[in-house]
């Protein structure tokens, strides 16, 4: 497998390099790359199903969608009811993973915990179930190459500091466990700090000391519309690289705001979702 490259980033005079982890493929990149190594290395003869759940506009489930249609597996997704706004959507995350295949289930409120919980009751061998974001510890072992990527691509420099956001914190963690001579920055997109090591927590018992969580300047709500968000998004794009605008203005302010070292920011991809983001800041902001 080859290498992502990685760029220089000058931003308000700081030195930041960017791990390309958004050019393998524009519908699976990034973090959700790495999360499904394990799954990418499958033949696809072992499995004929996958069964996720979460938001219908996640990255993880067009990433899904995508691997699943290379490789002539079913993919079946759960959500909350569509909202009337997401029906009369014409493009985005949910519209591109129903090209691929993707079958989608609705699931009432009241309901939806429980019948989530209830769909790893009798599966066969060949049914593989993606937590919501790609939170599973199979994870690791992506996480785990893309750690060996690091520091054979590090072994001359004399950067030391890595940073990636966190949704459930999965990349961050296993980076951070991987990687201890690296110090490892986050910040929670989803919910606040002790959120975020709840989430953490369901994946390993104690958090490793080279992680930092760095709190968010204020609380912000997933998915909500800033204007301090799409500002550093554009002067980020100005610069030559496109991010999201979920995760990536989040971790870049708490680094502008907490950090002064030189960094390494792993690029979580997840930039197929900025049009249908653009045009809400567009018809919000105008």
């Amino acid at each position: 497998m080859r290498y992502t490259s990685i760029d220089k980033l000058n931003i308000n005079g700081r030195i930041f390099y960017v791990k390309r982890d958004d050019l393998y493929d524009p519908h699976l990149s990034g973090n959700k790359f790495r999360k499904l190594h394990k799954l990418i290395q499958t033949p696809k003869e072992n499995l004929h199903k996958i069964i996720s759940y979460g938001g219908t506009q996640s990255n993880a489930m067009l990433a899904i969608a995508k691997l699943c249609f290379l490789k002539g597996w079913e993919f079946i997704y759960y959500t909350k009811p569509l909202s009337q706004h997401q029906k009369e959507q014409t493009d985005g995350n949910y519209l591109e993973a129903l090209k691929f295949g993707m079958k989608h289930v609705e699931l009432e409120l009241e309901n939806y915990k429980k019948q989530i919980s209830d769909l790893r009751f009798n599966l066969d061998e060949k049914i593989y179930i993606v937590d919501q974001g790609g939170a599973v510890i199979d994870a690791k072992e992506g996480l785990g190459v893309l750690a060996n990527e690091i520091t054979e691509q590090l072994k001359d420099s004399d950067v030391k500091s890595l940073a990636t956001p966190s949704g459930t914190g999965t990349t961050a963690l296993f980076l951070a466990k991987s990687l201890p001579q690296y110090k490892v920055y986050t910040t929670p997109c989803v919910g606040d700090v002790e959120y975020l090591k709840t989430q953490m927590h369901s994946l390993v018992e104690e958090l490793p000391e080279n992680l930092v969580i760095l709190e968010p300047r204020k609380k912000y709500h997933f998915a909500k519309l800033y204007p301090n968000f799409l500002e550093l998004y554009n002067r980020l794009l100005k610069k030559g690289i496109e991010f999201d605008l979920l995760y990536a203005p989040g971790m870049f302010e708490a680094l502008l705001d907490q950090t002064d070292e030189e960094i390494l920011y792993i690029h979580s991809g997840g930039v197929s979702g900025n049009k249908t983001m653009l045009s809400r800041y567009e018809n919000k902001f105008k």
